[in-house]
């Protein structure tokens, strides 16, 4: 039987902006990630929402997943994971 190789979590805080190449390096490593952007969002919203889409384009690029955990969290997963996403109505 193949040895499996192990699925790491990792928790992490965003502070700015340059924090974006620690982030791309743990996806880019299969991290499952959960990143709390509390403590920017109440800095500078703008450079919060930059820096979301900056993920997002980067988790695509990866064929991984990303949501939102709350109103403070993002979840990153690798592309072997999926992260289940209901179906919403828009009204």
């Amino acid at each position: 039987m193949a040895a499996t190789k192990p699925l790491y979590l990792k928790a992490f805080t965003v502070h700015d902006h340059t924090d974006i190449d620690i982030i791309k390096k743990d996806i880019q490593n299969g991290l499952i990630l959960i990143i709390r952007v509390g403590p920017m969002s109440q800095k500078d919203i703008q450079e919060l929402r930059s820096m979301v889409e900056e993920l997002y384009t980067i988790t695509k690029q990866e064929d991984a997943e990303i949501a939102r955990l709350g109103d403070e969290r993002i979840i990153i997963a690798p592309k072997d994971v999926r992260i289940w996403k209901p179906d919403y109505e828009l009204k």
